[in-house]
């Protein structure tokens, strides 16, 4: 390797752009030191001694100069470059046209992206596919896109906020479950095959979990040292879970990879399980009720998971592959699979049941010891001796829940979100290039600039149709079909004194024209997750 001699040192550059011998360096070394210095040695300046002498020059050099950049030609001048999405008011704007979805808006696109036209019976299937909300990779997998992974995150949001309100703390367990964990439980022969196995190098069995309760049992069970003092326990996620199911269908409604919230509880007494049943059940009627859903809960039979109480959450919409009964006088509710299907009185008050379909959205077991004992999940209980924990379960279908609001909400040609789940609260509509309206265009750009300032929740959640190509009535319709909330447009009224905009709510189907301060004050009151 070349040695490099004093002079030489003198113009072999740092880090910063300035050579070491100018930083201070060759002052500290003697000349037999400075002639040994390798390329090596300089880039890594392996020594502490060297280091530090490196670090006195350069301060020693940087407070004498008027900017840290003069110490480097590459660094004069530089502005740092920002990515064209970053959240405006930090930024530049968010572009229409830079955004990643692609969209097959006729039926007959749609129907070859399936493959399977018979399958196709699904509105927020076909709706999700025609936006490019999803993509098929496979049977029963799909692509989430852009727009959906937005939508899906401000779910879990606001499913964090109200697990944590009850006390959940979020975990995250492997997707891979050992197969002895499951033969603890016969679960692995008895759950058939909707069961996903798979088998390493080594020979060991495993499965891609579609629920935890083996490996949150055993994960407690390892603990030695739980006392009541820290019942109740609630532990919770949100992961992809996994189900080979025989006849994937309706979309993200029944696939065979989709995301969960699976909550898994620890109570001290049949008592305090209850309570904590009961608990989660509010929780969960206070999501939805943010959501805008109306919701029904209804008894349901424990199937697979076991245990000795079980309610399902069902948004009744026709498409819903679960038969209801709902008794209109005494609320009684239940999923017709619990009750004879010849029985057409309430078993509460024998009044007449009303029958109707539903998708399942959320689901809860009370488990009692079904898990505990087989693992040995234990405590010390007040009186200092090992007792079992009493255990539920809960369940949200995550992506589930994204297509059953499409379902309930959108009309045949247009995708309709909660307020709280849409992938964007606004989009700007300008005009289109060559109109007599064009002289508007800068005015969008400053509307978009005044929200994002005026109204910082909705910093990143505004949306510029710069596809001025297109005439806005063909932008509208887009809109329309996506769905945003408020779709507000430059259009003729903008040109006057002052400007008017057209603004769309989506939601309540009405149209206003407002001045700039008037789109503030409706915007300002947007709640966002």
């Amino acid at each position: 390797m070349k040695k490099l001699s004093t002079e030489e040192l003198s113009h072999v550059p740092s880090y910063t752009g300035c050579s070491y011998w100018e930083a201070g360096l060759g002052s500290k070394l003697p000349d037999s030191r400075a002639n040994a210095v390798t390329t090596h040695w300089c880039l890594h300046s392996a020594s502490a001694f060297l280091r530090r002498g490196v670090m006195e020059g350069l301060l020693t050099r940087c407070r004498a100069l008027p900017a840290w950049a003069t110490c480097s030609p590459q660094l004069s001048g530089y502005v740092p470059h920002r990515f064209h999405h970053r959240a405006p008011g930090r930024g530049k704007r968010l572009m229409l046209s830079r955004m990643f979805q692609p969209q097959n808006l006729r039926e007959d696109q749609v129907l070859s992206l399936e493959g399977r036209s018979g399958e196709l019976t699904c509105k927020s299937q076909r709706l999700m596919l025609q936006v490019g909300l999803i993509h098929p990779a496979s049977s029963g997998c799909y692509h989430l896109l852009p727009y959906t992974v937005r939508a899906m995150e401000k779910l879990v949001r606001v499913i964090d906020q109200e697990m944590q309100a009850i006390g959940g703390q979020k975990v995250n367990m492997p997707s891979l479950s050992p197969a002895e964990l499951w033969r603890a439980t016969s679960r692995w022969d008895s759950m058939g095959k909707e069961l996903l196995k798979l088998r390493d190098r080594h020979g060991k069995e495993y499965c891609l979990g579609p629920t935890h309760e083996e490996a949150i049992t055993a994960l407690i069970a390892s603990q030695q040292t739980l006392s009541y003092k820290q019942l109740p326990l609630l532990l919770y996620q949100v992961t992809r879970k996994f189900r080979d199911e025989p006849r994937p269908r309706f979309g993200l409604l029944r696939g065979r990879e989709f995301y969960m919230k699976d909550m898994y509880t620890f109570d001290s007494s049949p008592e305090a399980a209850r309570q904590t049943y009961s608990l989660v059940c509010d929780a969960y009627s206070s999501l939805f009720d943010r959501l805008g859903l109306q919701c029904v809960k209804v008894q349901a039979d424990v199937g697979s998971i076991g245990g000795t109480m079980s309610h399902e959450f069902q948004l009744p919409v026709d498409v819903g592959e679960d038969r209801l009964a709902v008794c209109p006088s005494c609320g009684f509710s239940a999923n017709m699979e619990t009750l004879d299907l010849s029985q057409t009185n309430c078993p509460a008050c024998q009044g007449p049941l009303t029958k109707t379909k539903g998708i399942e959205v959320g689901h809860t077991f009370y488990l009692g010891t079904k898990y505990s004992s087989i693992f040995s999940a234990q405590f010390t209980n007040v009186h200092g001796k090992p007792s079992l924990a009493e255990m539920g379960c809960y369940g949200l279908g995550v992506t589930r829940i994204l297509a059953a609001v499409i379902e309930a909400l959108a009309t045949e040609d247009c995708i309709r979100w909660p307020s709280l789940l849409a992938p964007y609260q606004v989009c700007l509509i300008s005009p289109k290039k060559g109109s007599k309206e064009e002289a508007a265009a800068e005015l969008t750009g400053h509307l978009y600039d005044h929200i994002t300032e005026a109204v910082p929740q909705l910093r990143g959640e505004v949306l510029l149709d710069d596809r001025t190509h297109l005439t806005i009535g063909n932008r509208l319709k887009d809109a329309n079909k996506f769905g945003y909330p408020f779709v507000i447009i430059a259009g003729k009224r903008a040109l006057d004194d002052p400007a008017h905009f057209e603004v769309w709510c989506q939601n309540t189907g009405k149209v206003v024209f407002l001045t700039r301060e008037g789109v503030l004050e409706l915007l300002s009151q947007v709640q966002v997750v």
